[in-house]
Parts: C-alpha cells; structure tokens; sequence
C-alpha cells in the first residue's frame, strides 16, 4: 500500500482536522425532520400562525365589524353567493358573518390567548422551580405542597372558578390559565434541576463563589431546557383546548371578541335545524390546530429523550 493510499484512507476514517461535531440543535434538527409527519404538523402549525397574523389583510371581511355584515346573509350554506355577488365558501352563519373569515380572526384570539399564558406560566414555573430545586429544605417542601394541591384538582375546574371571581374578558382568560398552568413547569424544572444540582459543575460554581441567581439561571437552568420544551408543546395545545371550552360554556372571551370556541357555541343551537358548518368548520380549525401541536410536541420528545420513544 502506498503512502499517499494509506493517507486517503486515514482521512476517510477520521482525520481529527475534519472531523465535524455536530452541536445539539443540529443534531435535534436532523432527526426531527426524520419524521414526515412532524414536519406535516409543522408546517400546518406555521401555515395556521401566518393566517391567524395576517387574517385583517387576507381575510374577505372583519366578521365583527357591523358595518359590513348583511342580516339577509345570514344562514346561507358553503359556497352559496349573497346578494352582492359575494361567494361564502364556508357558508355564513345567523348574523351574516362569513365563517372563514371568523376562523381566521378566531384562531387570532386562541393562538394569542395561548402563547401569552405560556409565556407567563413558563416565566413563574421555571423561576418557582428552580429556586425550590436549588435551595431544597423548607421552601422545596412548601412549594411542592402547594404544586401537588393544585395539581389535585382539574384544570377546568380551577378555571371556572378564576372566571367566575373575575369575570369575562381576554385577560382574565390569561390571567386564569397562567394559574392553572404554572404548576406544570415548575414540577417538570424542579425534577431536572435537583438531578443537575448535584453534578460536579454545580459544586465548581459554587467554589469560584458564584451568585446564587448567576448558578441558577446561568449554570442550572440552560440544562433543564430539554424536558421544559416538551411540556410546554402539551400545555400549549391544552390552553388553545382549555381557551376553547371555556368560551363555549360563556364564561371565556367576550361575545364581541372572535374565538374558536365561540364560534362553535354560536353554531350548537343551529345544528338541529341543519346549519351544521357554523360549529363544524371552527370545529375542525380547532381539532387542526391542536392534532398538529401535539405531533410537533410528541416527535420533540423523542428527539430529546430517545427513552422514551415507542
């Protein structure tokens, strides 16, 4: 075998000058596109986030503002055209209100609803969690008290009652699932970080006399990242579910304000007498929105915990 041979070979097997290290969101985004299904739930979650965003420029009407509704359009079936020549593919329903235009400015309100509560709810769990998995003792256990007695109770249950107490309105709907939702990730960073808490590196930063919140949140934190984007895929679709039921039931977002759910208790009244699509089309739109996320949630856990793939 010849010198320059031999050096081929040596390169092909792993020349450490050109051996590449994938980093882990590399390695997170090549598996994660393995999946043609969770790429499927992807792109329907961004195709449904472009409409909901864009729907006062892209959609045929503002389905709330009076001035362009029509109670002679009222009740007209999918595809049927209204007086003027307008086609409503998706059928209007008891007002004149064009139903794709609602789903559009309906998936506005869920998907905001949804994102601001996690936000919120990420912010107070992970900063709970932390400190109660950092500083155990007496504020580990009180903290975890207070965690398992919510967590007793249904989530719906605890809502209805917030909204009863507050009343009706976008923010109070917020408001009450960041209450209902808090306890989630603080249970699932407490877990990660009491694991993390006792390696080696936690004790390094410790000894160079490192703050408390600079360990926590600089050290700790950034490795109980993993499981917290899991969990908040699942709680992400529970709140648009959760936003959905509560304005259905009439306790949610205001009759004024455009929601999935509402949209779909406008139409329960109608559907005995065969105006089916009012309920049916945001019905769809909702069951869509949340299938797709929890594709999305599901495939990301097997790519962060391949243990628990099935």
């Amino acid at each position: 075998m010849t010198d320059q041979s031999v050096a081929s070979e040596l390169e092909l097997v792993g020349n450490p000058a050109t051996v590449r290290i994938d980093s882990p969101i590399t390695r997170v985004a090549k598996e994660f596109v393995e999946d043609r299904i969770a790429i499927a739930g992807l792109i329907l979650i961004v195709a449904i986030a472009f409409v909901a965003i864009a729907a006062p420029w892209i959609a045929p009407q503002d389905p709330y503002d009076l001035a362009q509704l029509s109670i002679l359009d009222g009740g007209l079936p999918p595809g049927a055209e209204s007086m003027t020549g307008q086609t409503y593919w998706l059928g209007t329903d008891q007002q004149g209100r064009d139903m794709l235009s609602g789903i559009m400015y309906g998936l506005r309100i869920s998907l905001l609803v949804a994102a601001v509560s996690l936000g919120l709810a990420i912010t107070i769990g992970v900063v709970v969690g932390v400190a109660a998995a950092y500083f155990g003792g007496k504020l580990d256990s009180f903290i975890m008290r207070i965690v398992d007695l919510q967590l007793s109770f249904p989530a719906i249950l605890i809502a209805l009652i917030l909204l009863a107490l507050l009343g009706r309105g976008v923010d109070k709907v917020i408001l009450a699932l960041v209450i209902v939702q808090w306890a989630y990730y603080a249970r699932t960073v407490r877990s990660s970080a009491i694991v993390e808490r006792r390696k080696d590196y936690i004790d390094a930063a410790r000894c160079l006399a490192l703050s408390h919140r600079r360990i926590m949140f600089r050290h700790l934190l950034p490795n109980c990242v993993p499981p917290l984007i899991v969990v908040a895929t699942v709680q992400i679709a529970q709140a648009i579910a959760l936003e959905a039921t509560l304005s259905f039931l009439g306790v949610g977002v205001p009759i004024t304000e455009p929601s999935l759910g509402l949209l779909i208790a406008n139409g329960y009244d109608y559907l005995l007498s065969g105006r089916y699509w009012v309920s049916l089309f945001p019905g769809i739109a909702l069951v869509l929105t949340i299938v797709a996320i929890n594709v999305v949630g599901d495939r990301l856990r097997d790519v962060l915990n391949p243990r628990l793939s099935t």
